[in-house]
């Protein structure tokens, strides 16, 4: 069976995830920046639904070479997703240009037996296969990619070629444009979980900007769509 991972970044996808019960939930917020660290309120919140969650844990947006404070941070929180009930992590950082091998070490240390998944900044790599080879010698439960490509169906042949490397030593989870019409086709490379945010888009009005990426006038976020939701458990399932 191939499992699906819903990534929820509000109290409205909690909603979803709680409603679809998804196999585990990956938490985070600013889910259009590729994610950041979630506050102890929202993991309590979630933990609350008895969905297992995976707890995304990067200290800000951008490129994942840390310096040693977000480091001793990433590690941290980490260990604080674990205490609040989180039942996985969800990290990664490189260093010039490789896995930061030493900061995983650090996190499987704070969080002890807990599932440790490695994050999209395996795709930054120039080699994806020694990527996979360095994290099962780690001991990373999964990593989450999109084989290195702008989605993971463009990247799906190199999907299917980590899966064949991994061999079982570490899972390999499809991540990155992933909808109903598609988890089907990425279930069939043989990956052990697809990653999806489900999304729609919700319009509100500003009356005065907030910044740059927020002025007065029409702006749009995104949140998990239950019945999107819902089909892409299907396809998985086989129900479809």
């Amino acid at each position: 069976m191939t499992f699906f991972e819903l990534a929820v970044q509000d109290a409205r996808g909690l909603a979803v995830a709680a409603d679809v019960r998804p196999d585990r939930m990956e938490l985070c917020t600013a889910l259009s920046t590729g994610g950041v660290t979630p506050s102890s309120g929202l993991i309590e919140a979630a933990v609350a639904t008895g969905v297992p969650v995976h707890v995304l844990v990067r200290p800000r947006e951008g490129g994942f070479e840390y310096d040693e404070s977000e480091k001793a941070l990433i590690v941290a929180d980490a260990a604080r997703a674990v205490s609040l009930g989180a039942a996985g992590v969800v990290v990664g950082g490189l260093a010039d240009g490789v896995i930061d091998e030493a900061l995983v070490l650090r996190v499987r240390e704070a969080v002890g037996d807990t599932e440790v998944t490695f994050h999209r900044a395996f795709d930054q790599l120039s080699d994806l296969d020694a990527g996979v080879e360095r994290l099962a010698g780690l001991g990373v439960t999964r990593v989450l990619t999109s084989g290195g490509a702008p989605s993971a169906l463009e990247g799906i042949e190199t999907l299917r070629r980590l899966v064949q490397r991994a061999a079982g030593r570490v899972q390999i989870m499809a991540s990155a444009g992933v909808t109903s019409a598609n988890a089907g086709t990425l279930a069939d490379t043989g990956v052990d979980a697809v990653h999806a945010s489900a999304k729609r888009a919700v319009v509100e009005r500003l009356a005065v900007g907030l910044g740059s990426a927020a002025g007065a006038g029409e702006v749009v976020f995104h949140t998990a769509d239950a019945d999107e939701a819902r089909t892409i458990k299907a396809a998985l399932r086989g129900e479809r």
